[in-house]
């Protein structure tokens, strides 16, 4: 543990943000830099909880206790090492992961967890300005040959490990820079891009081999892939959008959030400087579908989670005339609810950096219609409020009579979720069986094709980025096994004790 005292004597004081007005103005990250002091003390903050829970709430099995005592210890150095030893991209989960290793904090039962995110954050960034990230190619190399289908977090875990395993990696991304929805659906205001380039640096000199503009089944034959290597991992992500099928559908002005993200992830790419600007000539898109902005527009987010949060904040800076976000789903608690007790991850309202900046939020409606103009442009939405009531034991959605209004919208943005990975093409010809769910069946890893495996939102549905990294981790694993007949890959650490034996 930390200092024993350490829970009593420091408040918990995670990532620090930049101030509202001036983050608006731009797409560096809303968190501030780590402050080494800060994360000492909430470090001390761990205390000698007996079982730590935090352990069994991580997806990776963080080994979080002994790295927090090695911060407040002042060997940094060492934390790094326990921390990279369960997780291959800190930089990563320490932005983005929502953190249920905080939601089963002992200490939580009573007080404010510990900042474990904050100070996963702190060891890593204090790692790479220290120089302990570096190139690890392994001492031996084998002779067999592994293709990674998807430069996601999934697909860049499973290449880690199974280049430090000794094969020989080659990672095929069909976009044309690595780094899946991290890159292209996760705005910069929340993970800097340069952040997974400086990653992708490390995993080159290690070894790996990137293929980007490569889709496999379109312009990189299926036969081929299966024919040049002995084992592949399809990590591709679940890449297809929930969509609402209502009246107006087809008008002009209404997309797919990940449209409007990965959009402005380009632009921002392509202008270092990360500013804003909404001076901007677009016309003559180079985009598919023309260039999806929210300037001086109504924007509506239809979907309450952190990809609309995302469009949220994306539209701010976009200038929006109004931005409001909307939620089937009846509005959250404020605090922990009895029915998600200690540990399990509490269903309760959260608020975004992006929320801070100027939302209006609202919850239990449904939109009902999509209202367009002369010229099949978007001009309004029909929203309804409902009522969730239980029936034959199960809850039903109920319209509230006389609650119909219509609101001015020029753009709506679909964040309900995703579905499952894309049938056709890879999948198809392949021949993987898919499960009842659409995803690829891939029990232990493997598909029903022998020397494919699958691993991420392709296997399990869409989730966390600390579940991909985990899946793409016991996927090499898998693989691994499958190649040399056993492996001495890492097994995810596993608790103690689980929630369940102690009766909680």
């Amino acid at each position: 543990m930390g200092k024993p005292s350490g829970f009593l004597e420091f408040e918990r004081k995670a990532s620090q943000k930049r101030d509202v007005n001036e983050r608006k103005q731009d797409y560096k990250e809303v968190e501030l830099g780590y402050d080494a002091a800060q994360t000492t003390d909430q470090a001390a903050r761990c205390m000698d909880c007996g079982i730590p829970f935090c352990h069994n709430g991580c997806p990776l099995g963080n080994i979080i206790p002994e790295f927090n005592d090695a911060v407040y210890d002042g060997n940094w150095q060492y934390a790094y090492e326990l921390l990279s030893s369960t997780n291959n991209f800190p930089e990563f989960t320490g932005r983005i992961c929502p953190a249920p290793c905080e939601s089963s904090c002992v200490l939580g039962i009573n007080k404010p967890a510990v900042a474990i995110e904050y100070i996963e954050k702190s060891i890593i960034e204090k790692a790479f300005e220290n120089g302990w990230v570096v190139p690890t190619p392994p001492k031996k190399r084998t002779d067999k040959k592994v293709a990674i289908v998807g430069g996601g977090p999934a697909g860049l875990a499973a290449a880690s490990q199974l280049n430090k395993a000794g094969h020989h990696v080659t990672v095929f991304e069909r976009a044309d820079q690595v780094g899946g929805l991290v890159r292209y659906g996760i705005p910069d205001f929340k993970l800097d891009k340069n952040i997974i380039d400086r990653r992708l640096e490390v995993m080159k000199a290690g070894g790996i081999t990137f293929k980007t503009g490569v889709n496999v089944g379109v312009n990189y034959k299926t036969e081929k892939l299966l024919a040049d290597f002995d084992a592949i991992v399809l990590t591709g992500g679940s890449t297809i959008g929930r969509d609402i099928e209502i009246k107006g559908r087809n008008l002009k002005g209404i997309h797919f959030a990940m449209e409007f993200l990965s959009q402005q992830n380009k632009r921002v790419a392509a202008d270092n400087s990360k500013t804003v600007d909404h001076t901007l000539d677009h016309t003559g898109s180079k985009y598919e579908n023309g260039d999806l902005l929210a300037t001086g527009k109504n924007v509506f987010v239809i979907g309450g989670g952190d990809t609309g949060s995302d469009c949220v904040g994306t539209s701010n800076r976009q200038n929006a005339k109004s931005v409001s976000q909307i939620e089937i789903m009846p509005m959250p608690p404020a605090t922990r609810d009895e029915s998600t007790p200690w540990p399990q991850w509490p269903m309760m309202l959260r608020t975004s950096t992006s929320h801070e900046e100027g939302c209006e939020r609202s919850w239990s409606v449904n939109t009902k219609e999509f209202i367009g103009d002369e010229n099949g442009n978007l001009k309004a939405v029909k929203l309804v409020n409902i009522e969730w009531v239980l029936e034959k034991g199960r809850m039903v959605m109920k319209e509230v009579e006389g609650s119909e209004k219509i609101y001015p919208a020029e753009l709506a943005l679909i964040a309900a979720g995703f579905l499952y990975p894309q049938p056709t093409g890879l999948l198809e010809e392949l021949g993987v069986k898919l499960d009842n769910r659409g995803n690829v069946d891939a029990t232990n890893y493997q598909t029903s094709v022998e020397k494919v495996f699958a691993a991420g939102d392709m296997r399990r549905g869409q989730s966390l980025v600390v579940w991909a990294i985990s899946e793409g981790r016991e996927a090499a694993r898998a693989v691994d096994e499958f190649l040399m007949g056993h492996s001495l890959l890492e097994a995810k650490a596993m608790p103690m004790i689980t929630a369940d034996y102690v009766g909680i």
